[in-house]
């Protein structure tokens, strides 16, 4: 009696090897922080049911969204719900309140230092 062979087992169109490979690329482009917590929290690359919850959260890690991204995004949002005219005054009002700031910076951090610039063209022998 012929035995059956089991059919290789697959996630995400990958195989067991396939997804080790991604982990390790993966895992090097994240930053030293969510690889130490990776290490820590004993996530292996060993094990079929391992790989995959270390895929997974490799994957959540490297989709954390930053601050800078909420800003952005919360100004896009926040910008449908304005006028043009009401966002050129949001726009100019920033911008009077970065050259306060940039003034202020001048007052306390003086830059006294001289640089000369010579435009003359030098002659080569």
């Amino acid at each position: 009696m012929p035995s059956k062979k089991s059919k290789p087992k697959n996630f995400n169109g990958m195989s067991y090897r396939e997804i080790q490979r991604n982990n390790s690329n993966n895992r090097k482009s994240l930053d030293i922080e969510a690889q130490r917590y990776l290490k820590k929290n004993g996530y292996k690359n060993v094990g079929w049911d391992n790989v995959i919850i270390l895929y997974q959260k490799i994957e959540e890690l490297s989709d954390e969204v930053t601050l800078e991204d909420l800003f952005l995004e919360a100004d896009r949002i926040g910008n449908k719900y304005l006028t043009a005219q009401e966002i050129a005054e949001a726009n100019q009002s920033l911008s009077k309140v970065l050259n306060e700031i940039d003034e202020e910076i001048d007052k306390k951090f003086p830059d006294t230092e001289i640089e000369i610039i010579d435009f003359r063209k030098k002659k080569t022998h």
